[in-house]
């Protein structure tokens, strides 16, 4: 009979992901993961998403395609933008990654003579030396060194937005959607434990199923059940923030119990609710 094998925390098969705060790092959240297994389901951040890959490569989709991006290189999505997560190899990937709230981007582009909501040109980008400083400053929130992490991304957002920002084009208008779909939403919105069928909901809205879910997808990025589990989870964040018990926050939300939150969770953040929440209420 073999030797059976223990994993060690550098054996590459082994994931592990922490999702935190940093007091140094007003309005910004941060991550510093390996994954090999763990595939991220189609959905969104308010926030911007800045990811630094260390090792392996992250491969994903996002409304410009579809990017691969390894070492030095960075993935980088805006707010609401929606985008899935997988690895690019079997060894999976290492990344660290900020998610600044849209008011960080914004002070740094107005620094920069941008106006408005900064966008990217591309998603996947090759830029070594701005992931080396945001690696840094990464590093630094992770030592707890308030002055150099702040100093650090500020720097490194303010080159990435020079090498590969853009501002909007115009007076962007954000598009309108037909009265049948914005309802559809609004009734989802207001019926997180008891949502309708996709036939209930078309029904209500005047539309067919196939239609209704067509238009829908158009408009949000998301379908009409795969909107609802992005809106359950983005109200299960607020309730752990406000130190509701897990368990709680997966009845209010609509999910099944516990572990099916954590499921829905892990597949949107890569972290169970309760790391999350202990990350964000840690002093």
């Amino acid at each position: 009979m073999p030797d059976e094998v223990h994993p060690t925390v550098e054996d590459p098969r082994v994931e592990r992901a922490r999702y935190w705060r940093f007091s140094g790092l007003p309005d910004t959240e941060l991550l510093t993961a390996r994954f090999v297994t763990t595939s991220f389901t189609r959905h969104t951040h308010p926030t911007y998403t800045i990811g630094m890959i260390t090792g392996g490569i992250e491969e994903y989709s996002h409304p410009g395609g579809r990017s691969r991006v390894g070492p030095g290189g960075l993935a980088v999505v805006g707010p609401g933008e929606v985008h899935t997560g997988h690895a690019g190899i079997p060894e999976g990937w290492g990344y660290r990654v900020f998610y600044p709230a849209r008011e960080v981007v914004e002070g740094v582009g107005r620094e920069l003579g941008m106006r408005g909501t900064p966008g990217f040109r591309e998603s996947g980008i090759d830029a070594p030396e701005v992931s080396r400083v945001l690696v840094a400053a990464h590093m630094a929130a992770e030592r707890g060194e308030r002055l150099t992490s702040s100093a650090l991304l500020r720097r490194g957002l303010a080159m990435l937005l020079r090498s590969h920002g853009r501002e909007p084009v115009g007076n962007v208008v954000e598009p309108t959607a037909r009265p049948e779909v914005e309802l559809a939403r609004e009734l989802l919105t207001g019926a997180l434990t008891d949502p309708p069928s996709l036939e209930e909901l078309a029904a209500r809205v005047g539309l067919g199923p196939f239609a209704l879910n067509r238009a829908f997808r158009s408009r949000y990025g998301l379908p009409p059940h795969a909107y609802l589990n992005q809106l359950r989870v983005d109200r299960a964040r607020s309730l752990l923030a406000a130190g509701r018990p897990v368990g709680e926050v997966a009845s209010e939300v609509g999910f099944a119990d516990q572990p099916h939150l954590t499921r829905h969770f892990r597949r949107h953040l890569g972290v169970p609710p309760g790391a999350y929440q202990r990350a964000l209420l840690s002093p």
